[in-house]
């Protein structure tokens, strides 16, 4: 089953499925695609906020329906952050931005059945000293440009 995609900038994006297992599987490249737009978002945002990013780091999770057609209807993505003095504010809104207006790919999944949890974690010098925080919900049916759903204090996901 292993098919090459052509982008419309000239690059190739290998996929396989689990038979063959040669490459990534069609949605494991969407997750990986949304945990980079919105990477590259919060990564330039923090850069301009002149904040001493000296790590960064951003994982995607999902959860799928168990029947056909199995959509995603719960993303989890965590931001993990690392230097000195970051300000938690900036990394707060730094996610809020990218979720609620300039990451296409959070926008027009939020627009369809997923819920997306948009999540941070700042890195200490000891586990215990790492800031842990749900920044915002987006979707389901979120609109495009509109504004997302700031988050309470849930049980956090597994950050280790």
């Amino acid at each position: 089953m292993r098919l090459v995609a052509g982008t419309a900038s000239g690059h190739a994006v290998i996929f396989d499925d689990a038979d063959g297992d040669s490459a990534a599987r069609p949605l494991e490249v969407l997750l990986s695609a949304l945990g980079a737009c919105s990477g590259m978002d919060v990564l330039s945002i923090l850069h301009k906020k002149q904040q001493p990013v000296t790590s960064y780091h951003v994982r995607v999770e999902g959860d799928q329906r168990e029947e056909q057609p199995r959509v995603f209807t719960q993303i989890r993505m965590i931001h993990e952050i690392e230097g000195s003095g970051v300000d938690s504010a900036a990394v707060r809104r730094a996610i809020e931005l990218s979720a609620g207006r300039y990451c296409a790919i959070s926008a027009m999944l939020a627009s369809g059945v997923v819920e997306i949890h948009h999540w941070y974690v700042i890195r200490g010098a000891t586990p215990g000293e790492d800031e842990v925080g749900e920044v915002m919900i987006t979707g389901p049916y979120t609109q495009p440009g509109s504004a997302p759903v700031s988050a309470g204090v849930p049980k956090g996901p597994d950050i280790r």
